[in-house]
């Protein structure tokens, strides 16, 4: 269902100008303070830092999105040291008009950006990304988490990149036109209209991201790839076994066709309890051991706003799952709070290299996992 290109810029501009109810998160919600420190590296204020996913504003909960970022939120990015961060946009599942709502979140974060141009600048390409490194302030690079705003027409993906989108996951946990996610017990793969859509993105220079994909849309999606791809936001299945992690031989072809993997400060990296800063580091050290350490990053998956880990927060946490569980895209352990809790900080990246120079990784390499490798990729991939 193709649509006219004076329609769509006649959507964005609605969407541009309409009010919003969408919610980044309370102004009013406390900033934690600053975690105590046993050492620092030295190396973190000069370092291009890219969390390769991530939002200044609330995030995995429900209502993430509504009413504009607060006063907490700009704190927190102002004092990060992040340089760019992947923010999802647009809508994840099956939903009415997806292809509009998509349109409707991109102005919404336009605004955003426009609103805050002290704290938060565009990253369209790889140069953009030192701009805002030397300008001192929090890149935003518009990524998508499924593809369902595309429906079955391609020329969606070309408008999509004009509005700034250059990192597209190809399916979220279920099956989408595209491919299976990693929660889908079929495991077919990428369909034709998926190596499609791959091919489209290679000639646009739009990163593939298999984050969420499930093992054959994985290794289809990265053999089907002319550029190479990413893994933004994942762990190790070797050290933990769950569906939202890759295997070896998975991490290893991506690293194998110059692509990064980002590990993310979710639950799924450990058996019980909240996960740990080691079951981190221990991630982080098997994906360097299996795929190089030009191949390493991390995609937290997290806000860089610092959770209020009020009995409120744990609430929303609990209504967030039992809407997913409804959904069908619930993964397990959803039902543990989503973040680190030695690392729920807004300096949490910095938290990370300390942990690697104390663990005795060289400068290099930290340097590489904190946005080095990122910012190679992108610089290989965001070109048409």
């Amino acid at each position: 269902m193709s649509i006219a290109r004076r329609d769509f810029v006649r959507l964005a501009g609605a969407a541009v100008l309409a009010p919003t109810s969408v919610r980044f998160g309370s102004p009013e919600a406390p900033v934690r303070p600053t975690l105590p420190r046993r050492g620092r590296w030295p190396g973190y204020e000069r370092a291009v830092v890219v969390d390769a996913l991530a939002s200044p504003g609330a995030f995995n909960v429900p209502d993430a999105v509504e009413g504009g970022l607060g006063p907490g939120a700009l704190s927190s990015a102002r004092r990060s040291g992040i340089t760019a961060v992947n923010v999802t946009v647009g809508v994840i599942g099956e939903m009415p008009n997806p292809f509009e709502e998509t349109v409707k979140d991109l102005a919404r974060w336009e605004r955003e950006i426009d609103r805050h141009a002290d704290v938060f600048t565009r990253v369209r390409t790889a140069e953009d990304l030192r701009r805002t490194k030397d300008a001192g302030r929090v890149g935003l690079i518009y990524g998508f988490q499924d593809t369902v705003a595309l429906e079955a027409d391609l020329e969606r993906m070309d408008a999509f990149h004009a509005l700034g989108v250059r990192i597209v996951q190809l399916t979220y946990n279920g099956r989408n036109r595209v491919g299976d996610g990693s929660l889908e017990p079929g495991n077919a793969g990428l369909s034709r209209f998926g190596a499609a859509l791959v091919e489209r993105m290679n000639h646009l220079g739009v990163l593939v991201d298999l984050s969420h994909c499930g093992q054959r849309t994985t290794a289809e999606g990265i053999a089907g790839s002319q550029r190479p791809v990413a893994i933004t936001h994942t762990g190790c299945r070797a050290v933990f076994d769950h569906p939202r992690n890759k295997r070896d031989e998975e991490l290893r072809a991506c690293a194998e066709r110059g692509g990064v993997v980002g590990i993310y400060l979710m639950p799924y990296l450990n058996a019980s309890g909240p996960p740990t800063a080691d079951d981190v580091v221990r991630h982080l050290e098997h994906a360097l051991g299996t795929c190089g350490e030009d191949h390493v990053g991390i995609g937290s998956d997290q806000s860089i706003h610092p959770i209020d880990a009020s009995p409120d927060y744990y609430l929303r946490v609990e209504e967030e799952v039992a809407r997913r569980r409804a959904l069908g895209v619930s993964a397990p352990r959803e039902d543990t709070a989503p973040f680190v809790p030695e690392l729920n900080d807004a300096r949490r990246m910095e938290l990370l290299a300390d942990r690697m120079a104390a663990r005795g990784h060289p400068d290099r390499i930290i340097e590489k996992v904190l946005g080095a490798n990122f910012e190679r990729l992108f610089g290989d991939v965001w070109t048409g």
